[in-house]
């Protein structure tokens, strides 16, 4: 009886640990299922090249709400001397009138349809973009080509437009970080086109004409140097139809490529003293790399290594980032942030920050020290937390239709793809301590930075000094 009982207890504890077993395995079935699922569906990037030469580029998820846009391989530093500030100055004037719309009827065609118009012009690239209804998308994108390519440019339009951009100047002169970043850039890339402003000196806007405006359309505007990006609720073939409707070809114009200049880095300083000022404004940099070089992302870890503060941020005490604890606890700066501004074939890497006067030494000796660091002494553990939180901010900026629109139109124009989320993620984590060691000590170490500063900014430390400090003779 009892051996019958024993058996009996085996085959039903041999029963529950088979259904133990099978269950354990449905729940790790179930675990990889939905591991693998948000992979699996993400929406692909959708790339078709038109006969005129235009790339259509869309993510496509279905939503009710899209964002489309025309981003152009044409910027200030595709500009002279004589007629820097052209690029934002037809920017402004895409939006005055083309030659089927007045400005009102424009205005009141995107304020029916409840929709979005707006653009930008940087250094290298001028965008055009508009967010609407998924089933504007058409008139939005009729609505893009028509300003892209048929503005009035009329005499009374230009004059009235010349007043708003000079006042656009004055607002930007007050903003000291912006004008520390125009001089980083004049002294950086001195004698080369991306020294240029972006809005121009005034002499320029106030000669700017018609003329100067068509000829810089018709020779940057071309099919060839345009992305026409959509995400959301966009369709791509319907959008390929549209271009091929919308966006003609001039003749002469399908292969063209912008050519670029070398732009030549040089290691110098600006400095303009203004002691009526309350705060020093500083910016270090050294150079950089493009969009498509093998380091970037390196670059951009040991940025992040570097972080931001300011005294708004709670003590500085609890922060990870060792720069932040030390100007906190040491009240060396109102606050500080990293830079990798990235343009097609060179950068500026560093730090800008506002101080008092009387801390701006011990801030840079902070700042030079932490350079020195990353180049030699830097942990793993830090390294895995800069890549922890750069892909955190990397892909929780691409939670909007025009978040990702804009990162599909500048990737195409940068790399002529879309790095999908999941590769960029793959390669910020295969970078180690020793990955940034390396690519650290070969932009920083020893290099010639870039500073600019605007204020009272007679303690900053004499430029060969800064200069001695990009070094320690003990390594």
């Amino acid at each position: 009886m009892s051996s019958l009982l024993k058996l009996s207890t085996v085959a039903k504890l041999s029963r529950n640990s088979n259904l133990l077993k099978a269950t354990k395995n449905l729940r790790n079935a179930s675990t990889v299922i939905k591991a693998e699922a948000p992979v699996l569906n993400v929406p692909p990037t959708t790339c078709t090249t038109l006969d005129s030469g235009v790339r259509v580029a869309t993510e496509d998820w279905g939503s009710q709400t899209a964002t489309v846009g025309i981003w152009i391989d044409a910027g200030s530093r595709y500009e002279n001397s004589k007629n820097n500030g052209v690029a934002h100055f037809m920017e402004h004037m895409a939006f005055k009138g083309t030659g089927k719309r007045t400005q009102s009827q424009l205005e009141i065609e995107i304020e029916d349809m409840g929709a979005q118009l707006n653009a930008y012009t940087s250094r290298e690239q001028t965008v055009y973009y508009s967010r609407c209804l998924a089933k504007d998308v058409s008139k939005a994108i009729e609505i893009l080509a028509d300003i892209v390519q048929n503005a009035k440019l009329g005499e009374q339009e230009i004059e009235r437009e010349r007043g708003v951009i000079l006042r656009e100047m004055q607002e930007v002169e007050s903003n000291l970080q912006e004008v520390v970043f125009d001089h980083l850039h004049a002294i950086a890339y001195q004698g080369t086109p991306l020294a240029n402003t972006i809005l121009g000196p005034t002499e320029n806007i106030k000669k700017i004409n018609s003329t100067d405006l068509r000829n810089y359309l018709t020779n940057h505007y071309s099919p060839a140097r345009m992305v026409v990006a959509g995400a959301g609720g966009v369709n791509h073939d319907e959008l390929c139809r549209l271009v091929e409707t919308h966006i003609s070809c001039p003749r002469g114009n399908i292969n063209e490529i912008p050519t670029l200049s070398p732009c030549r880095f040089t290691g110098s300083e600006i400095r303009v003293r203004d002691d009526s000022l309350p705060l020093a404004h500083v910016a270090i940099a050294v150079e950089g790399v493009g969009w498509t070089d093998p380091d970037l992302l390196t670059l951009m870890v040991a940025s992040t290594l570097l972080g931001a503060w300011d005294r708004s941020q709670a003590s500085a005490k609890q922060n990870a980032t060792t720069l932040a604890r030390a100007s906190g606890e040491g009240d060396l700066c109102h606050s500080y942030q990293s830079f990798n501004t990235c343009y097609k074939d060179t950068g500026l890497w560093g730090v800008y920050f506002v101080s008092d006067h009387l801390k701006i030494e011990d801030m840079m000796f902070n700042i030079q020290q932490e350079f020195m660091r990353l180049c030699t002494t830097v942990s793993e553990g830090e390294v895995e937390r800069a890549k922890a939180l750069l892909t955190a901010n990397t892909l929780l900026q691409l939670d909007t239709s025009t978040s990702v629109c804009e990162d599909i139109g500048r990737q195409f124009l940068c790399y002529g793809r879309r790095i999908p989320p999941n590769e960029l993620t793959h390669r910020i984590n295969s970078i180690t301590a020793q990955n940034v060691r390396d690519v650290c000590f070969k932009y920083i170490y020893d290099r010639c930075p870039a500073v600019a500063a605007v204020g009272p900014v007679e303690n900053l430390p004499d430029y060969n000094r800064i200069r001695s400090s990009m070094y320690w003779l003990r390594v």
